[in-house]
């Protein structure tokens, strides 16, 4: 597997769900252009990787509950987390765990991606 050149930070327990290949849709309030290999990033560690095959959307918070085996989020998360605004569904496949979990380091600004090149493989 093509190791990642950009890592998503998510939270727990959604982290370990995407790598675990339990959740196949990460929830995001903006799409995104990149495609291919992304590192999943929680609590300063790379812990795995998935591919990102697409995005589809934009949704309501209605349209996403009726696929809640995709994203495994609850009502009231997505709610709080949508406000009004629409969402999009991240398609992730090929979820890799890795063995031991990789330290990234701090860079002042990350809000939502990670450049990985600065990562001890």
């Amino acid at each position: 597997m093509e190791r990642p050149k950009l890592g998503l930070i998510v939270r727990e327990p959604y982290a370990s769900l995407i790598v675990d290949g339990k959740k196949v849709w990460e929830i995001r309030k903006r799409s995104t252009r990149h495609r291919g290999p992304l590192g999943i990033v929680t609590g300063g560690r790379l812990i795995g990787q998935v591919d990102l095959i697409g995005v589809e959307g934009p949704f309501s918070v209605e349209e996403l509950l009726k696929h809640p085996e995709k994203h495994l989020a609850e009502e009231a998360f997505l709610r709080a987390y949508a406000g009004e605004a629409p969402l999009y569904a991240w398609v992730l496949a090929n979820p890799q765990r890795y063995t031991k979990p990789l330290w990234v380091p701090r860079r002042p600004g990350r809000i939502m991606f990670v450049d990985l090149s600065e990562v001890a493989w």
